[in-house]
């Protein structure tokens, strides 16, 4: 694999990410495979980080935007109508919705960087 290639590295983290979800922890066995594929042997923490973070932002985009697309667009084509006595509570369902979205990709950006981390740790010891 080229090491030089860090969004490729990246693109292949999210990917393990995205089908190792079924484990609870796939962003962090996704950022740790991105990692592990980046690092050089130099042992470069700040490398790791940043390709696992990416790998962890890629992953993250189907995601948000399946979310998106169910809080936005669905009402909005008419599959859940809001009266107009529930705009207030449907703003807060918003808010909501917007915060479970910004939490779950902070969520997944996080847990890859510390992955990235483990990655170039166990490249380093193996």
């Amino acid at each position: 694999m080229d090491t030089e290639n860090t969004l490729l590295n990246a693109v292949v983290g999210a990917v393990a990410s995205v089908l190792l979800s079924v484990t609870g922890i796939g962003p962090l066995l996704g950022g740790a495979v991105a990692g592990y594929l980046n690092d050089d042997g130099s042992g470069d923490t700040d490398g790791g980080l940043r390709v696992g973070a990416l790998s962890g932002f890629i992953a993250s985009i189907p995601i948000a935007a399946i979310l998106l697309v169910g809080l936005v667009l669905l009402p909005l084509l008419g599959f859940f109508p809001i009266p107009l006595e529930l705009g207030l509570a449907f703003g807060g369902v918003f808010v909501l919705g917007a915060i479970a979205v910004a939490g779950g990709v902070a969520y997944t950006v996080v847990l890859s960087a510390l992955g990235g981390l483990l990655g170039v740790y166990l490249k380093e010891e193996l």
